[in-house]
């Protein structure tokens, strides 16, 4: 009887953590597809080796899917990023600066890490990433790993966390050892 009740608790274990490990790639894409964008504030902080303590920037975004992200920073200084498709527009101290992000490979990439997350776009990460998933619908964390060697040079990997269909974490950690946090608070969905 005992060596059942043993075999039993190992048994719903096993269940457990097949029903944990059950959450695939597609399914999160899936979820993240059904994202209908909307505004959140967010948290930047950037650790940089030269630097004692992170630079820690603040404001709202604002994502229009599929295409559009606006990064607007109100503190410790304004400035603002635009993406509307392929371009990428920025503002600071008044000076305006726009790039074709298609014709930088390295910027495509960062740019998809963002956007193709956001759209739930899997064929768009994978043109660039390693997808890695952790977790379950309730809290997963999706790693992306560079597959190109210009991308790879400068960026050891994206760390993307969430909870269902919202991204709530982002974090970048270059290959010098910079590293960057986004945190995400989604004020309407």
């Amino acid at each position: 009887m005992k060596r059942f009740v043993r075999w039993a608790i190992l048994g719903l274990g096993l269940v457990a953590s097949l029903a944990h490990a059950a959450y695939s790639v597609d399914q999160l894409m899936a979820d993240l597809a059904q994202n209908k964008g909307g505004r959140a504030r967010f948290v930047e902080k950037r650790f940089v080796a030269l630097l004692d303590k992170p630079v820690v920037a603040s404001g709202e975004m604002l994502y229009t899917p599929p295409h559009r992200l606006e990064k607007h920073t109100l503190l410790p200084k304004p400035e603002s990023m635009v993406l509307d498709k392929d371009t990428l527009s920025m503002e600071r101290d008044k000076r305006r600066m726009s790039i074709n992000v298609s014709s930088r490979p390295e910027a495509q990439a960062f740019v998809e890490s963002i956007r193709s997350t956001l759209s739930g776009n899997r064929q768009a990460l994978e043109a660039h990433y390693r997808l890695e998933l952790e977790g379950e619908r309730t809290g997963w964390t999706l790693t992306l790993l560079p597959t190109e060697p210009e991308i790879a040079a400068l960026l050891q990997r994206v760390t993307v966390s969430g909870s269902h269909k919202q991204v709530q974490r982002i974090e970048y950690l270059q290959v010098d050892g910079d590293r960057s946090e986004l945190t995400i608070e989604v004020l309407e969905p």
